[in-house]
């Protein structure tokens, strides 16, 4: 390992995630960016050289018109590349027809049809491209259509969280039709993203999906509950019951008419709802031993807790427990014999329990993080729980394990269904702990931090609490880089992609909940920036190679992202 001397450190990176740039006056009115205060922010951009960059689509490696997220901005941030994605690899083998010889699939699918079991497909109900798109699940459908296998069922995960909070019903009717005029499939479950795409290790959440999928040892109720019966607290103590209707329409209609809360409205939360006229006919298409189960997801974040209440053994006790409750998952009982399908790799430690359609990729070369570690740069990541794996796993280009000289800090996100009911997060606690270490007298090279709030109470939809999110972020940037320019370093302020600047759709004249396609500011701090001049076509992939210029450091070659720095002229 060679040692360098970098230059302005500490070089502090900040990702106020959900933070963009609306360039639209008439949406001001929400525009929870735009209405804080944010007293730091407005500071630093009349001191300091500022532009904005772009985060969506082509940019980091999406189709074109595709909002980006926090796994993909935070994977072409860590890289300095534009990183081609696994939406663009999948389409592009479905357009060429390189799918429907896609070995695993093709395999699991024969089985089931030799032993008249069943295929499941379960995934998002959306579009928006973050976890999965229907594009992808038309493609399976085909594919058990031309192995002539016709016992194929679809569960769906309503989303309404990257996509438009009463988009589901579209979403899922366009999929029924779908299967109409191919003749295969058929819609037996509807839930909510909330229960079966949860990430915290909130076991409850999953138990009750599980319970719908599987429909072992669910109370199974044929009309809504009244909204108080429908309350997930935080003391893990939510009843394992699922819902039936006789269609998908009617399960999503009859949760937009009667919510389980306030807080807890649209196609995110819509109740676990077995589908079928009769308990008996909808108990025949649940999932069972013998049948296969795939996953059409392609972001493996969410899908991992629900496959490993379907596949770890033993699992009660040998998973994480649960913040709200402290569960280490749930009385599951013997799970039902299938083989697992995943769109991807979702996680090494699955690999043993599934099959993967489309393997990852070779890590890529040169990353931030071990270019840092080679050059014997120690580095910070810090976040709290909810973007904790984005400044780790993802910025590491999925790397688990930490790098040689690698620090990692994480605040406990609080324990609320929906962060609108604490906006603050923990910010707060968080930004304690950077500046704790900012002030040490081992005070590492370099880091990189993610304030949530922007994003986080962006999803929920509602306007004061993101005008609360963006000022906490605000205070807390303020204070760090107040910290940061006492001690002679830098910091890059930007973010991943944008949320929290446009809280209504005045299209759909419904909450806007989703990401945006907008572009996000960056500001470059330091006494040595000051007066500098920047581009005004960079992506996020510039960022690190920016931050190398900065420091004094050669980019590599691998590194295809460019310095979003003009060259000072002589």
């Amino acid at each position: 390992m060679s040692s360098v001397k970098p230059h302005n450190t500490p070089l502090v990176l900040i990702i106020r995630d959900g933070w963009g740039h609306n360039p639209y006056i008439h949406h001001r009115a929400f525009n929870a960016v735009e209405l804080a205060r944010t007293p730091a922010s407005d500071q630093l951009m009349a001191t300091f050289p500022t532009t904005l960059i772009h985060t969506s689509g082509e940019d980091v490696g999406l189709p074109e018109g595709t909002t980006g997220n926090s796994e993909v901005g935070h994977q072409n941030i860590g890289a300095g590349r534009i990183v081609f994605q696994e939406h663009m690899r999948i389409s592009r083998a479905v357009a060429s027809g390189r799918f429907f010889s896609n070995q695993t699939l093709t395999t699991a699918v024969k089985k089931a049809k030799k032993n008249d079991k069943a295929v499941h497909f379960m995934g998002i109900a959306s579009d928006a491209g973050v976890h999965g798109v229907l594009y992808h699940l038309n493609a399976c459908l085909e594919l058990c259509k031309r192995l002539e296998h016709e016992k194929v069922y679809v569960h769906f995960f309503t989303d309404g969280r990257d996509s438009g909070p009463y988009t589901g019903m579209n979403y899922v009717t366009e999929a029924e039709r779908f299967m109409r005029e191919l003749g295969i499939g058929r819609v037996v479950s509807v839930l909510g993203r909330f229960w079966a795409m949860d990430r915290d290790n909130r076991w409850e959440r999953i138990e009750r999906a599980y319970r719908c999928l599987t429909g072992r040892d669910a109370t199974i109720v044929r009309e809504p509950l009244d909204p108080k019966a429908h309350a997930v607290g935080a003391d893990g103590k939510t009843p394992i019951w699922v819902e039936l209707a006789e269609t998908a329409a009617a399960a999503i209609d009859q949760y937009y008419q009667l919510p389980a809360s306030d807080s807890m409205q649209g196609d995110e939360f819509i109740i676990p709802t077995m589908i079928g006229e009769t308990i008996e006919e909808a108990m025949e298409t649940r999932i069972s031993d013998g049948d296969v189960v795939c996953c059409y997801n392609y972001r493996g974040d969410r899908p991992r807790e629900i496959i490993r209440a379907f596949k770890l053994d033993p699992f009660e006790g040998e998973v994480p427990p649960s913040p709200d409750s402290n569960m280490k998952g749930f009385k599951r009982g013997t799970p039902p014999d299938i083989e697992f399908v995943t769109m991807t790799e979702y996680d090494t430690t699955l690999n043993p329990h599934v099959s993967v359609m489309f393997p990852r990729p070779d890590s890529m070369p040169d990353i931030a993080g071990d270019l840092f570690s080679r050059l014997g740069l120690r580095q910070v990541r810090a976040a709290e729980t909810e973007k904790y794996p984005h400044v780790t796993f993802f910025f590491n280009d999925y790397r688990e394990e930490p790098f040689e000289g690698e620090t990692r800090i994480m605040a406990q996100s609080p324990k609320v269904n929906t962060y609108d009911q604490q906006p603050e997060m923990s910010a707060f606690d968080l930004t304690e702990k950077v500046i704790k270490q900012l002030t040490a007298d081992d005070r590492q090279d370099v880091f990189i931090i993610n304030f949530a709030n922007p994003d986080m109470v962006g999803h929920t939809g509602k306007l004061d609490a993101a005008i609360k999110a963006v000022e906490t972020t605000d205070e807390c940037v303020g204070r760090i880089v107040q910290t940061v320019l006492e001690l002679k370093g830098c910091v890059i302020v930007t973010a991943d992609h944008g949320n929290s600047e446009q809280m209504y759709d005045p299209i759909l004249d419904a909450p806007h909940t989703s990401h945006t396609l907008y572009d996000v500011p960056l500001i470059l701090i330091g006494e040595a920036l000051k007066g500098r001049q920047l581009r005004h076509d960079g992506r996020l992939a510039d960022i690190i190679p920016t931050a190398l210029e900065i420091m004094g450091i050669q980019k590599p070659k691998a590194m295809t992202g460019k310095t979003l720095l003009v060259a000072a002229k002589e």
